[in-house]
Order: structure tokens, then C-alpha cells, then sequence
């Protein structure tokens, strides 16, 4: 290799200094290196036939090895040396016509670099397969193995690169050779950013982010790659809550997001009533956030789409992990049951229940505050009672994956998560005890078929089946009054599609899908008697067909498509047109332009603010085509985007309109929140992103400039600012890697969004059928500015060969500032004059560590 680079040299020389050059290079080179290799196999009986030798050795020993072709001009000695150079093979010489050629197994050294940053791979797993030796490549990316023969397969895997396989041969007892990883986003021709803000994190060409928690890096505030969490780094994408359950992309709420789990759709994404991400980031191996022009395998999801992919792939040895932080301990393990089955597990479960910690307690007075549980205003609440409260959550998954040949595959998984809150209250002067409770759950079964039939032609079919639970009993002391509510939903479908290359630069994607969702929701007083129970089923055909080009040049990208949906219930037809442009400029500029249109049958609601003991007040319910119409969207966005040597700047314009939407549904908290009446919303805004990366750091600004507004025809005013509008929001952040060290900071602050006053010195209309507050126009005032400081840091280091650690610190909100995330008034009951000012705050300084092994 060392002379092909020099001879690279020569050829690149000005004509004048040719002769002076290869006088030189002949002067360091001998002949023997000038020349190309050949197999041993083949140099060995030409040697035999000029020398008149015999050589006595095993197939297996000589058949890895490549040589330089001697030069039949020297003497059998010099060949002879020259050839135990080059292979590590002992010749010996037994007489003057026999010699016997042996290898003594020696050592593999190896170090494994990213082929794109030129970093060191870490964790890979590497398996000397003939020899059932196995290793897992330390901080520095380098693996050792002793008693390596040249015939032994080395087989090299990491999640988010390409899995290799190649004979130890000419790597035997050497110095460590470099082996490069290309990692999977380099195989796929998509994606265009290859490190977006942090490792892990990849732009797409159809403007997609996709997220691979294989490679991640590290985000200020987060010690692990919580899923949910680290989307909120994106510009356009935010929690006006801080929460997780409350995502907005682009000004849309939460329900307006298309959540699955390997193509099953999520109705609870939170743990901790969305305080946590309730998926497993070392089992979801993927994750691809869209935020416009869809690909029209998707429904649902008027705002944007999250799809998240578990591992997909039949590991050759056992792999997991496990560890704990402040608020849960988890597990995880892959476990392959030959070539073609293997079973996926992951586990966790809080520990708040055993133990409190600073971040549990943080956690939980942010959670639990303006409810029933920490409410100290509420008439049920006095100096003669006694509360305690219990609370949990866990989740498990299973997924089983065959590979029945080369051609097919075949998968099944299924998911559960929970949350579990239980409530005791105690009167100490009698004695009586009632205790309440609240569990949300959502379990999840799916399976699915892929085949490949042709080099061009693949196909897939999935079937899903996802429960969704919200369950609250609120006793009431000293009257015994007994609120039960409930929120089920029920959904279960099949999606099958092929994709059909038709040339290499023309791709055709059709297919068909069926959903049946049903959604209960129960309401029931055993004093004074009243129980109401709504059930509504609806089921959704649909027919999709889109079609993408990619010029050879991987210049031009076009993807446009249509997707047809029929509601069976209503007799309709709505049609979502979607499309995705990419064009490169000149250089590492492009434009970008995207466009759909979406639809959905299911929302979520408020009812009371008090539903559910306060804690997690929405509940899903179903469209009727009437008071609660179907959500229908449209949005064009359009970009530039510029990416070279390291610098990625890009800025992108949009406009959204959503229709069908309801006062009930955006979680008013004036005068509109009685109210059920259909309106829509119109977002539009830019977002721009500046980031510069380095190999041990990278550093990035955003800055997102928006404006949202309502318009409810049956409101006065009707246009009036939406309840998620920011307008201004930016964010600075950088991450540095000194060795096994990760440190992150970040600094985020955005405008505060709109809320609703009572009119001053008329706060209050007193009726004999019960008061009711007077407001001022809605959302003609704004909450106090939002600032938060986070910081995060890991430390990688190493057990043993094969088992590594790491240990991460977090602190949200180092500042300590308290920042207020919403207002809103109430009278303590229906015949009060005084109203009261309930201020949610966001957390506090919040400390997190973290502690785990993978194996």
C-alpha cells in the first residue's frame, strides 16, 4: 500500500522532476515491491518447477495469502525470506530439495475508525468466528486476539454501520491495522447531512431527521438518548410543557403527531405522566422525524410524524446491557438462537417507589402540581387529613426475529408500558380512609413479513393490534363520593406495499391500508347516580402510490405521490396529495421544497380540568362529522441548505393550516373551555440552523421565528393567537469529546406564549345558577419569557475486554430560574366571588446520573 501511495505521488509531479523522482523511488524500492501481488497458491508451483523443489504444506495455511511475484533472478534463500515477510509463515528448509511451509498461530490487532469522521469506533462487536473468540473494541476502537490463524473469519458488527467479514490473513502477527466502519447512512443515498448537531443525528434527502441511538452522541440535559427528548433539539420542534406528551411541531399539539413503534401506532408516549420518554433507546435502534411532504405509507398525524424502528437485525453473539439512573433501573438483551432466530428483550421499572431521589422529587412536584395530589387550596383538603401517595412505572418488549433465508423476513413484537399512581387519604379525627387511583397503560402486538423477489421488486405486510387504557377512581372523603372516568382505545389494521424499481433511478412504492379504531369513554358518580358511557368506532380504507427519482448524479430528488383514504362510517373520500423536491446548486448548496396534505379521525380532549385527578386530563375521542369534525391539514415548506467541510447553515420557510380542530381539543382555559365549537389554526414561521462541527466537537445556533393564530367562528373575537404561540425561540449548544469524555452544554430561550386575564375590577359575574369569570379578550397576554441552561457529561471506560461502562451526569436548569409555563384562573366553587391563580412552573434544578455496562 505504502508503494501504490508513493507511486499516487509520482504521477501528480511536474514533468521536470519525473527523473529525479523515479530514480528515487527505484532507489527505495526494490523490484519485488514494484510488482502486483499474486496468490501463494499459484507462486508456489512455479518456485517448485524453476528451482526444482518441493514445497510440503496445507491448503488451508497458504490459501489467504497474497504475494508480491518473486523475481526468478535471485536466489531461493532471498525468495524464501521475502515470502515469511509478507505472510508471517515459517518455510524450513528440510534438505536440499524439500521444504516444509507451517503458520504458528499469533496474534489479530486491529483498530476500527468511522470511515466518514475518522473517529474511533467503540463497542463494536467482534467475533474471530472459527475460533469462537469474541471482543468488543475499547474507547480507542481497538480489539486484540490471540491464537489467530489466517484462515479465521472475522466478522465485525456495530449498530449504524455496515457488518463486514473478511479472513484474518495478511492482519496476522502484525502491527494493529486500520480497518474502516462505513456507517449505514453512507450506504443509503438519502441522507445528505451525514452529523447533524450531534453524532447519530442524520438529514435526509426528503428532509426527514433521522435518528440512529446506536452512534448517538450526547445533548445538554440528557445523559442517555431519551427519544423524545432529543427531537426537541430540532428546529420546529418544541414542548410548551416541557414534557414529552406534549410535543408540538410547528405549532400543532401533541395529538396532532403520528407516533409508532415499528409501524405500530403509540397512544402514550410518556412515562411519568410525560416527564420521560416511554421507549427503550437501546432496543429503538431508529428513529425518523418528519415534519412535511410525508412519504404516503404514512396517515394520521396532521402535524408531523415520529417513527421509531427497533433493532432489525440477527446478532452472531449475545449482546445487552443494563443500568440505572434517578428514577429507574433498566435491562435490555439480544440473544441469537442460531443463524436465523433471535429473540429481543428490554425491561425497565422506576425506583421511586423504593427510594426518593432528588430528581424524583423534582419530577414529581413539576408533575403533580394543580392536582388533587399537591393542590392545598382544595376543599377537599384540610389540617385533618393525612395523604400519601405511591407511584411506579415500568415497560417490557419482546421481539422475535427469523430470518427464514436470504430472501425474507419475518418479525413479531410486542410492547407494554404503564403508569401507576395510587392516592391515600386518612382523616385523623375519624379514622375513615379512601384511597384513589390513576393507571395509563397502552400494550401493543404487531408482526410483519418482508420478501425480497427480485433485485427489484420487495414487498412487506404488517398486521397491528394496540390497546390504550386511562383509568381514574377520585374518592371524595367525608361524602364517599365515588368519580370513575375511563379512556380505551382500541386499534388494529393491516398495511402491505411493494416497491418496485423500475430503473435504478425510478422507484414505485404502492400499497394498501385497513384500521379499525374504537374509543369508550365512561363517566361515572355513584352519588348523586350518573353514569354516561360514549363508544364510536370508525374504519379507514386506503390506497397509496408515490413515485421517486433520484438522478445519477444524486443531484436531483423527486418524490411525489397521493394517498387515498375512504371512511367508511361518514361515505368519504379524502384525497392527500404529497411531495418532496431536493436540487442541488452549486457546491454544498441545495434547495428543498416539500408540500401534503393529512387527515385524522382521533383527538384528545379536556373536558375538566380536574378529569383524571388532574394529572392527565386529555382523553382520545373519535371524530363524527359533525361538532367534532375530521382534522384535515395542508403545508409547503421551502428551504436552503448549505453543507461543506464541517459548516451546515440552513433555512427553511413555512406555512400550515389545520382545519377541523375544537375548543376542546386545544385546552383552553377560559371562557372557550365550556365550549365545543370547530375552528382551525394557521401556523407559519422560518426556522434557521447555523452548525459547525470539528472532530471533537460540534457546536450549533438555532433561531425560529413563528406565528399562529386561531380562527373560531362562533368565538368573539374569532382570530385570536394560539395557545402554542411562540414567537421567537432560540437555542445555543455545543458538545466536546476529549477521549472517553463527553461534555455538553446548551442555552434555550424562547417568548412566552399567550394566555387569557379576568377583567380587572369585573372579575366575576355572580348568577344564581353559579358564577362564572370574566375574561379579557382571549390570549391578550403573554407569559414571562422562558430560560433554561443545561448540562451533561459521560465518561467511557472498560470492565473487562468485553464489557464496557459508562457513567453520565445531567442538570437541567442549572440556573435555578423559574420559568412559568402556564396561567390560568378558577373559582374555588360555582357560588365563590375570589378567584384563584393557578401558576404551573417548569422544573427546578434538576440533577440526573446515570450508570450502565453493556456486554
Amino acid at each position: 500500500m505504502a508503494a501504490t501511495a508513493r507511486l499516487f505521488c509520482i504521477q501528480n509531479k511536474t514533468k521536470t522532476l519525473v527523473a529525479v523522482v523515479l530514480a528515487f523511488f527505484l532507489w527505495c524500492f526494490s523490484p519485488l515491491y514494484a510488482q502486483e501481488k499474486e496468490a501463494l497458491p499459484a507462486v508456489l508451483p512455479r518456485l517448485e518447477k524453476h528451482y526444482g523443489i518441493k514445497f510440503s504444506y496445507s491448503d488451508q495455511d497458504i490459501a489467504p495469502f497474497r504475494v508480491v511475484v518473486p523475481n526468478l533472478s535471485s536466489s531461493i534463500s532471498q525468495i524464501i525470506t521475502a515470502l515469511e515477510q509478507q505472510t508471517s509463515l515459517v518455510i524450513k528448509k528440510l534438505d536440499n530439495r524439500y521444504y516444509t511451509i507451517t503458520f504458528q498461530p499469533q496474534s489479530l490487532c486491529l483498530v476500527l475508525m468511522d470511515d466518514y469522521l475518522g473517529e474511533p469506533v467503540s463497542g463494536a462487536s467482534v467475533q474471530a468466528l472459527d475460533h469462537k473468540k469474541y471482543a468488543v473494541s475499547d474507547f480507542d476502537g481497538r480489539i486484540e486476539f490471540t491464537g489467530v490463524t489466517p484462515q479465521t473469519v472475522i466478522h465485525i458488527q456495530n449498530g449504524g454501520y455496515k457488518d463486514i467479514k473478511f479472513p484474518a490473513g495478511e492482519y496476522v502477527g502484525k502491527d494493529c491495522d486500520t480497518i474502516s466502519l462505513i456507517p449505514q447512512y453512507q450506504v443509503l443515498e438519502e441522507v445528505v447531512v451525514k452529523q447533524y448537531l450531534t453524532s447519530g443525528l442524520q438529514k435526509k434527502t426528503d428532509g426527514s431527521i433521522s435518528i440512529s441511538t446506536g452512534s448517538f452522541g450526547i445533548l445538554p440535559g440528557l445523559t442517555e438518548p431519551d427519544i423524545l427528548h432529543t427531537i426537541q433539539a430540532l428546529p420546529g420542534v418544541k414542548s410548551a410543557t416541557e414534557t414529552v406528551s406534549n410535543i408540538n411541531i410547528r405549532g400543532g399539539s401533541h395529538d396532532q403527531n403520528l407516533i409508532l413503534w415499528d409501524d405500530i401506532k403509540m397512544y402514550q408516549s410518556g412515562h411519568f405522566f410525560g416527564l420521560i420518554s416511554a421507549f427503550n433507546p437501546y432496543l429503538t435502534r431508529d428513529v425518523s422525524v418528519v415534519k412535511n411532504g410525508a412519504s404516503v405509507i404514512y396517515g394520521d398525524g396532521v402535524s408531523g410524524t415520529i417513527d421509531m424502528r427497533s433493532a432489525n437485525t440477527i446478532d452472531s453473539t449475545l449482546t445487552g446491557g443494563a443500568g440505572f439512573n434517578l428514577i429507574a433501573a433498566d435491562a435490555y438483551t439480544r440473544i441469537p438462537v442460531g443463524d436465523k432466530i433471535a429473540l429481543h428483550l428490554s425491561a425497565r421499572r422506576s425506583i421511586t417507589d423504593l427510594v426518593s431521589t432528588p430528581t424524583y422529587n423534582s419530577y414529581f412536584d413539576r408533575v403533580f402540581q394543580d392536582s388533587k395530589i399537591t393542590n392545598t387550596e382544595n376543599q377537599e383538603i384540610n389540617e385533618n387529613i393525612q395523604r400519601e401517595e405511591n407511584f411506579y412505572f415500568y415497560d417490557t418488549s419482546l421481539k422475535l426475529l427469523y430470518n427464514p433465508n436470504e430472501k425474507h423476513q419475518i418479525r413479531a413484537n410486542a410492547i407494554l408500558f404503564k403508569n401507576n399512581l395510587e392516592y391515600n387519604e386518612k382523616a385523623t379525627n375519624t379514622g375513615e380512609a379512601q384511597q384513589s387511583t390513576l393507571t395509563q397503560q397502552n400494550l401493543a402486538f404487531g408482526a410483519s413479513v418482508k420478501s425480497e423477489w427480485s433485485p427489484s421488486l420487495t414487498s412487506s405486510v404488517k398486521v397491528y393490534y394496540t390497546k390504550y387504557n386511562l383509568d381514574a377512581v377520585n374518592y371524595t372523603l367525608y361524602t364517599d363520593q365515588r368519580l370513575l372516568l375511563n379512556n380505551e382505545v382500541l386499534e388494529s389494521g393491516v398495511k402491505a406495499h411493494i416497491n418496485y424499481k423500475i430503473i435504478p433511478e425510478v422507484n414505485l412504492l404502492a400499497g394498501y391500508q385497513f384500521y379499525e379504531v374504537g374509543i369508550t369513554n365512561t363517566d361515572d358518580i355513584n352519588t348523586p347516580r350518573f353514569r354516561v358511557k360514549d363508544k364510536d368506532v370508525i374504519q379507514n380504507h386506503a390506497l397509496f402510490s408515490e413515485v421517486s427519482y433520484q438522478s445519477p448524479s444524486k443531484g436531483t430528488y423527486i418524490r411525489g405521490g397521493i394517498r387515498v383514504n375512504y371512511i367508511d362510517k361518514f361515505q368519504k373520500y379524502i384525497y392527500e396529495p404529497r411531495l418532496s423536491i431536493r436540487q442541488k446548486i452549486y457546491g454544498g448548496l441545495a434547495l428543498e421544497a416539500q408540500g401534503e396534505m393529512r387527515s385524522q379521525v382521533t383527538n384528545q380532549v379536556i373536558d375538566l380540568q380536574r378529569d383524571f385527578l388532574g394529572v392527565e386530563k386529555r382523553r382520545w375521542i373519535l371524530s363524527n362529522n359533525d361538532d367534532l369534525p375530521i382534522t384535515r391539514s395542508k403545508q409547503v415548506s421551502a428551504g436552503l441548505h448549505y453543507d461543506r467541510g464541517g459548516f451546515y447553515t440552513g433555512v427553511e420557510a413555512f406555512y400550515k393550516t389545520v382545519k377541523g380542530i375544537t375548543t376542546s381539543g386545544q385546552e383552553f382555559q377560559n371562557e372557550g373551555q365550556y365550549l365545543r365549537t370547530a375552528g382551525d389554526y394557521t401556523s407559519r414561521g422560518i426556522e434557521f440552523l447555523l452548525n459547525k462541527k470539528g472532530r471533537n466537537y460540534s457546536t450549533w445556533l438555532s433561531y425560529s421565528i413563528a406565528q399562529n393564530e386561531y380562527n373560531f367562528r362562533e368565538l368573539t373575537p374569532s382570530a385570536f393567537p394560539n395557545n402554542l404561540d411562540i414567537r421567537h425561540s432560540i437555542s445555543f449548544a455545543g458538545t466536546y469529546t476529549l477521549k472517553k469524555l463527553k461534555l455538553a452544554l446548551g442555552l434555550n430561550w424562547n417568548s412566552g406564549r399567550p394566555y387569557t386575564t379576568p377583567i380587572a375590577g369585573n372579575e366575576v359575574t355572580e348568577r344564581q345558577t353559579g358564577n362564572s369569570i370574566n375574561y379579557n379578550p382571549s390570549n391578550s397576554d403573554r407569559l414571562p419569557d422562558f430560560l433554561r441552561a443545561d448540562l451533561s457529561s459521560t465518561y467511557n471506560f472498560e470492565i473487562s475486554p468485553s464489557v464496557r461502562a459508562n457513567i453520565g451526569i445531567a442538570i437541567l436548569n442549572i440556573l435555578n430560574r423559574k420559568n412559568t409555563l402556564d396561567i390560568y384562573y378558577r373559582l374555588e366553587n360555582d357560588q365563590s366571588t375570589q378567584i384563584q391563580q393557578v401558576e404551573s412552573l417548569s422544573l427546578g434544578i434538576t440533577p440526573n446520573m446515570t450508570f450502565r455496562v453493556f456486554f
